[in-house]
């Protein structure tokens, strides 16, 4: 059992995140409707996604785990508020399921805070890592600024934003996926680098030169 290899859950999660958060936009811009949203949603980008988290658990790796996780909920929960939330049959009988848009933004801030704690850790570990939840961070913040303002302008940016985030998503889970091809894809270094990696930077600059 000890010689077993595991999979690499980020493949699935990577996948589950970039696809849904490409769909949604494709929605937010007037594209497509959200039936697609809300079962790619349920399905893939929240319990797929969910999953993988779960498995990053096994793996010892918590910024995995908390992640996708935690970005699986959030489709999930987000697809149930608005099955739920915009139905005005089961709102009539059950008050307490309506959202409006004041109650999405105080949501999408929740989770602004959240993608914000994880930014910071992703800066420690490579580039395209970090330009995926800076471009994530950026996305929800124009959201939240739309739902308490009303701005169209700050949708449309968002929108456009989030399909970067979503293609640079799949990006990250091509490259996991080719790397047992042995098709390397780079990444590129960590926007913080710590001492140790600072040195060794250096050292193989000046060992190229």
């Amino acid at each position: 059992m000890s010689d077993l290899k595991l999979g690499n859950p980020a493949v699935v999660g990577l996948a589950g995140f970039g696809m849904t958060t490409f769909v949604l936009q494709c929605h937010n811009l007037g594209w497509c409707g959200i039936a697609p949203v809300l079962w790619l949603g349920l399905c893939f980008g929240g319990t797929a996604q969910l999953i993988a988290g779960l498995m990053e658990m096994r793996t010892g790796n918590n910024f995995g785990f908390c992640a996708f996780t935690g970005y699986g909920a959030f489709w999930i929960s987000l697809c149930l508020m608005i099955i739920f939330g915009k139905n005005p049959t089961l709102v009539a009988s059950y008050p307490t399921l309506a959202f409006n848009a004041n109650d999405l933004g105080f949501y999408l801030v929740a989770w602004t805070l959240f993608t914000f704690i994880l930014f910071i850790a992703s800066m420690k570990h490579h580039a395209t890592l970090a330009f995926i939840f800076l471009t994530l961070l950026l996305g929800f913040i124009g959201l939240d600024i739309k739902e308490f303002t009303g701005s169209a302008l700050a949708g449309t940016f968002a929108a456009y934003d989030l399909l970067i985030c979503a293609f640079s998503a799949l990006y990250l889970m091509a490259v996991a996926v080719y790397a047992e091809s042995g098709i390397a894809l780079p990444v590129g270094e960590p926007w913080i680098k710590d001492k140790a990696q600072t040195e060794e930077a250096l050292a193989a600059s000046k060992a190229t030169a």
